[in-house]
């Protein structure tokens, strides 16, 4: 019997769009035989749709289209499963629409991938594919990833970290503390977006307002590092769980500017076909590094991969000094655009081989995780009075 597998994308982010492309392409891999697969598109206002067409990218072009001839639903948990309910619901016919096992979510960014969504599936009981609820916050919040990091030995460039609140008060106290404790260059960055999206190189007291004006547009928390001058980025991804994990082959991308933008990941190259998520990104596979270097960032990337506790495919993305060999770890993405297929298929590891691996980590973890005892009956409520009980740890009256 077929495993029904409900992938989900879209979602509130401003990677709206290339969690549809991301999707789509896992979507047309999946082994067939061995998935009933449901596409499940989240509207940018978290509305769900089903549909014929849902899959099919070119829909997109005409998104209120598309919504109109597909059907809205919504989530109904139902013992070992969860039932896809057509909403609003009808008082007469059929309202169940299908039901899946399991959920796959190919989404990226904030309110999708930081663990938002995978706290509403937590909460409807049914597995999902990739980092728990813990681990997608983590590596959500740059700040506090390096700061995990860190704290396990694991090489990162300092930072600071500012909020809106000292932003709009005291924008001037802001510049001072990075010139006294970083200088320039510095990169000014939103402390919880992906795909390069609000980022800017500093190189004056100028460039470094206009650079914590725009960052602030896409968050509330920004982070300010040092910019490294003599610049390589080398990605690599890996494939597992906390027990067991493996990584994937180099890649060194190529970037228009100092630092890789939005553009260059997913628009770049892909002018005549279309864009094809990061697999449109110009890149270097293997990267061009000694294979030292090589064999380092790769058990870096392992070894960062199982500190953050994640699960499934993740990309790791590293900067180094091309000049010293320094190497950091600078962000994961632990659902990466594409699902990082493109740095496993020079290992010879096909794209469908890679989405099984993630779905049997994923029931994995459901298995284990349904061991654990959540609950016992301390009868604290039999007989409860409120009216005579005073605060959490008053006894009067029971």
């Amino acid at each position: 019997m077929k495993i029904k597998l409900g992938v989900f994308f879209g979602g509130r982010s401003v990677e709206h769009e290339v969690s549809i492309i991301s999707a789509i392409q896992a979507i047309n891999n999946l082994n067939k035989e061995k998935y009933d697969v449901i596409p499940i598109y989240i509207t940018r206002e978290n509305e769900m749709y089903v549909g014929e067409k849902i899959a099919k990218v070119e829909e997109y072009k005409n998104l209120k289209n598309l919504l109109s001839e597909s059907q809205r639903v919504i989530l109904v948990p139902n013992k070992d499963r969860v039932d896809i309910v057509k909403y609003p619901l009808k008082k007469f016919g059929k309202n169940e629409y299908d039901y899946i096992d399991i959920a796959f979510p190919i989404v990226h960014g904030t309110n999708v991938e930081d663990g938002t969504l995978q706290g509403y599936f937590k909460t409807l009981g049914i597995p999902f594919v990739g980092p728990d609820v813990l681990s997608s916050a983590i590596g959500m919040d740059k700040y506090v990833m390096k700061t995990v990091l860190k704290d396990n030995n694991i090489p990162v460039l300092d930072c600071l970290r500012f909020n809106m609140n000292e932003y709009t008060t005291n924008c001037d106290g802001i510049i001072k503390k990075v010139e006294d404790k970083i200088d320039y260059p510095v990169i000014v960055k939103p402390i919880n977006l992906g795909s390069s999206v609000g980022i800017k190189v500093a190189r004056n007291k100028e460039e470094l307002q206009e650079a914590v004006d725009y960052a602030f547009q896409f968050a509330m928390n920004i982070l300010i590092e040092k910019a490294i001058t003599n610049l390589k980025e080398i990605n690599c991804s890996v494939v597992g769980d906390y027990e067991e994990a493996n990584a994937s082959e180099c890649e060194e991308p190529i970037s228009t500017d100092e630092i890789l933008s939005y553009e260059d990941k997913y628009i770049g190259g892909s002018k005549k076909t279309g864009s094809k998520g990061m697999a449109s990104l110009q890149r270097k596979i293997p990267a061009d590094i000694s294979k030292e270097t090589r064999d380092k960032i790769r058990k870096l990337a392992v070894d960062t991969f199982k500190v953050l506790g994640c699960n499934g495919v993740s990309r790791i993305d590293f900067i180094m000094d091309y000049k010293t060999n320094e190497i950091w770890v600078n962000e994961i993405n632990t659902i990466p655009g594409s699902l990082s297929f493109y740095l496993w298929e020079p290992i010879n590891v096909k794209y469908s081989e890679l989405l099984d691996k993630v779905i049997s980590s994923a029931l994995k973890r459901d298995r284990e995780e349904k061991s654990i005892t959540y609950s016992f009956d301390t009868k604290i409520l039999e007989g409860i009075n409120l009216n005579g009980l005073k605060g959490s740890k008053g006894t009067k009256g029971v």
